[in-house]
């Protein structure tokens, strides 16, 4: 399989993914998702706010609890930048 590498490196820095293939799994779960909604819309709604949430928010949800982690973490492991020019003397 041949992936775009400008792509998935674009792919990574959005969701924070720490490897290559948890990235690709992400832009397809979410692309899985986009569909799904899109199907269902096209379907005419008829659904009840529940069964939305069931259908569209769990897959949502998990993602961005995922992210979530990860930005934790990045954070966790960055120092803290000194901003501003210190005085001469200070």
């Amino acid at each position: 399989m041949h992936i775009d590498e400008d792509v998935l490196a674009r792919v990574i820095k959005v969701t924070g993914a720490k490897s290559k293939t948890k990235a690709v799994e992400i832009a397809l779960t979410e692309m899985a998702r986009r569909h799904k909604l899109h199907e269902r819309l096209s379907q005419g709604l008829g659904m009840t706010p529940d069964e939305l949430r069931t259908e569209f928010a769990d897959d949502y949800r998990r993602m961005m609890a995922e992210q979530a982690a990860t930005d934790a973490t990045i954070r966790a492991a960055e120092k803290i930048p000194r901003y501003g020019k210190t005085r001469p003397g200070r």
